[in-house]
């Protein structure tokens, strides 16, 4: 029986020409996506617009009406802005007190699940599966659902907000605190377990090290987004500052400055924990990497 035949080398025009056929079908590919991603906007938003009480197209032009008003009393009444700002001061005092206490907790909570939901870490390795689906949960459920419910539970105030944020924060947190687990080295773990360290001294003494600079990175941002939940949330009646713009809303034209300078509060607590965080993440990064 002869032999077979050897392989034909390829050559460079070959490599070229099957470059160029996976980059056209990849092209044809995207360009189908594209497709479908811009058709399923438009028709959701023709939904949406045929659902709207007045309609976007009928009532976009009036967008800046409602902040000209705000504005334009604020600037009538402009002597009275640093008493306006002292006087809703406590309450967003009150707003960063909440996103505080949400994210310590749910930072404690975060960590402390995500090492069960590790593998090579877990202290049950068969549960992984349930505490990463209990994440997914307290991750997929908006804080606004949950704060809504604790309301009617326990009425209105900081408390439910604090539970909401928490709850949510567990999840958010948990996730990416599992991932950054996963680079973590297994060697000091190990040895660790060979001198017979219980399960939370490995943890704390071999892991805990490694991951940190970006636990504190991760709480530093959850923290800055935690500051904007709670302030939303005052519009449900969970306190804060938020509670205090949305009855300033409420009465309308007349407290149209109060409601200025509230929003000129939270635009300038918002600017500056996200240059705090910026800036300590940024330097916590940097010294993860050296």
């Amino acid at each position: 029986m002869a032999d077979a035949p050897a392989d034909v080398p390829r050559t460079t025009d070959d490599v070229r020409r099957d470059y160029m056929a996976m980059t056209q079908r990849r092209r044809l590919y995207s360009g189908l996506i594209l497709v479908i991603f811009v058709a399923l906007m438009v028709s959701g938003f023709r939904i949406a617009d045929a659902r709207n009480a007045g309609g976007f197209w009928d009532g976009w032009h009036n967008v800046l009406d409602f902040p000209a008003q705000v504005w334009g009393e604020a600037a009538e009444k402009i002597q009275e802005l640093p008493a306006n700002l002292v006087t809703f001061l406590p309450a967003l005092i009150e707003t960063v007190n909440i996103a505080a206490a949400s994210t310590l907790v749910g930072t404690l909570l975060a960590i402390v699940i995500s090492l069960l939901a590790t593998r090579g870490l877990a202290r049950w390795p068969r549960l992984i599966p349930v505490f990463r689906r209990i994440m997914d949960i307290m991750r997929a459920i908006p804080e606004i659902v949950i704060a809504l419910i604790l309301i009617f539970v326990m009425g209105g105030g900081p408390v439910p907000a604090m539970i909401a944020i928490a709850f949510h924060t567990v999840g958010a947190l948990g996730k990416l605190f599992s991932e950054v687990n996963e680079n973590a080295s297994l060697q000091p773990v190990e040895g660790l377990q060979s001198v017979g360290a219980s399960w939370s001294q490995r943890m704390l003494l071999g892991v805990m090290p490694q991951v940190a600079p970006n636990y504190l990175s991760y709480t530093l941002l959850r923290f800055e987004i935690n500051v904007r939940a709670s302030a939303i949330l005052g519009f449900v009646g969970a306190g804060g500052i938020g509670y205090e713009l949305r009855n300033t809303m409420s009465w309308g034209q007349g407290q149209f400055d109060e409601a200025a300078a509230i929003f000129l509060l939270l635009f300038l607590t918002i600017i500056l924990f996200d240059q705090l965080s910026s800036h300590f993440r940024e330097r916590l990064t940097k010294g993860a990497a050296l």
